[in-house]
């Protein structure tokens, strides 16, 4: 039997051998995000999964979408494709998580100007950490080469999970009552939103990217590139301890946007302004680029990737639940009546 090759194909800007051998690289990646449910290797036309139910009376799939954004131009710029994967499986799994959820499965999509297997390989590399941290399985995916389309040495990439929950286990923001509270989980930093703006206060594309390593603990490129945090096994431990009554995922819109979207109507998030740790990349961009704080608050997460509404007689243990899990967790608010928005006192 022939292999498959088109010189046709190729002189067109295609390489589809090139595909293949980027297959072949990434296979080792993929082994890594195996779960139990896994029941067909990658190459096939879909990805299978058997899905267990036991224990599930009425289970609902959650599904999620998300790419990178323009943090990917800092990929391309520091020649680094080994982390925007992690990104791109938080992006997709953070979300789920909000509806109590737990991750099964992760698809991802690479599209490019040129195939370059090892960088293909790199960039699935980052996916399928991102999945062993989630706990989903890396069950498919595309790589779609666009000469043309896209510059030889850039990409896009995009993402899509699905995840389970028992219907009786669904998050309830209606249960939020006045009176709850707030409990803020650190970031790792701007995580994948709000680049559009990070790329114009610092003009990254006309260099220093190796600039504030003083201030930053290390270089401004390497501190952006640091990869979305990945919520899913402490949120699923805390939800085993305590009741959460609601779960915010702070990307772009920030607290302003995002906040507001897990409690009710007739309810407003008092914010403890001091309670919020911001990091130093946030206090470096609010003061390179001149932005109002309300701007800063409305655009990145500030230092607070999450947000988990829970009781205050539950609100100690939650923290400690949290913190036990290695995660930085504290009181960051309350639940008031009012108008639906966030107030920062």
């Amino acid at each position: 039997m022939e292999k498959s090759f088109s010189n046709s194909y190729k002189a067109a800007g295609v390489d589809v051998t090139a595909g293949y051998k980027a297959v072949e690289l990434m296979k080792a990646h993929v082994a890594r995000t195996q779960t139990a449910g896994c029941i067909s290797g990658i190459g096939g036309f879909g990805g299978l999964f058997e899905l267990d139910l036991t224990g599930m009376e009425k289970p609902v799939l959650v599904s999620g979408t998300d790419g990178v954004g323009t943090k990917l131009k800092l990929a391309f710029l520091l020649d680094r494709h080994d982390t925007v994967g992690i990104d791109c499986v938080a992006m997709c799994v953070n979300d789920i998580i909000c509806a109590g959820a737990k991750p099964l499965v992760f698809l991802d999509y690479v599209a490019l100007g040129k195939n370059v297997p090892e960088k293909v390989a790199q960039i699935v590399a980052g996916v399928a950490e991102g999945c062993v941290q989630a706990g989903c399985a890396l069950v498919g995916g595309e790589t779609a080469e666009m000469p043309g389309f896209y510059p030889e040495d850039e990409y896009d990439l995009a993402g899509f999970s699905v995840g389970a929950v028992d219907k009786s286990k669904i998050l309830d923001m209606n249960a939020i009552q006045e009176g709850d509270v707030i409990i803020g989980l650190a970031s790792s930093g701007v995580h994948s939103n709000g680049f559009s703006l990070v790329r114009k206060v610092f003009d990254v594309e006309h260099g220093g990217l190796d600039r504030y390593a003083d201030r930053l603990g290390k270089p401004l490129g390497e501190t952006l590139l640091t990869p979305t945090k990945i919520y899913v096994k402490p949120i699923l431990q805390l939800m085993e301890q305590v009741t959460v009554k609601s779960i915010s995922h702070i990307t772009g819109g920030g607290f302003y946007e995002n906040i507001p979207r897990a409690i009710p109507e007739g309810y407003q998030a008092v914010i403890q302004r001091d309670a919020v740790d911001v990091l130093p990349i946030f206090q470096l961009i609010q003061e390179v680029g001149n932005i109002p704080e309300r701007d800063m608050f409305n655009t990145f997460n500030m230092g607070v990737g999450m947000c988990v509404v829970v009781s205050r007689q539950e609100a100690d243990k939650a923290v400690e639940v949290l913190r036990s899990c290695g995660e930085k967790a504290k009181i960051i608010g309350e639940i008031q009546k009012g108008e639906h928005t966030v107030a920062f006192r």
